[in-house]
């Protein structure tokens, strides 16, 4: 998982399940890219049944993560979200994941 300068940034991976069911996987940042964000995460990573709705989850989760008080909020705003099997937030040095959600070493 690449967030930006935070100390977690490469070091941790996600262990995707090898079963026949199809995986969505996305990632927003408010402090990596291009793209606008009213967030501060460097990264909030969702684990969902498609891409469309982990990418929509994944932007509605970073945009609620202005700072590191602010991770569960984010956790609790995508996981309210019907699909979503999983999170992940990152913000500096700080880290939060609930639900399906695996890490590993890359």
């Amino acid at each position: 998982i690449y967030a930006g300068d935070s100390p977690f940034s490469n070091r941790i991976a996600l262990l995707i399940p090898g079963d026949s069911r199809p995986w969505g996987i996305c990632t927003s940042s408010g402090t990596v890219g291009h793209a606008f964000s009213f967030g501060k995460a460097d990264a909030a990573v969702i684990v969902a049944r498609d891409a469309i709705l982990a990418d929509a989850a994944a932007t509605a989760a970073c945009n609620q993560v202005t700072s590191a008080a602010q991770i569960e909020k984010g956790i609790s705003t995508a996981m309210s979200i019907p699909g979503v099997e999983g999170v992940l937030i990152i913000i500096g040095d700080k880290m939060g994941a609930y639900g399906n959600i695996n890490l590993t070493k890359p």
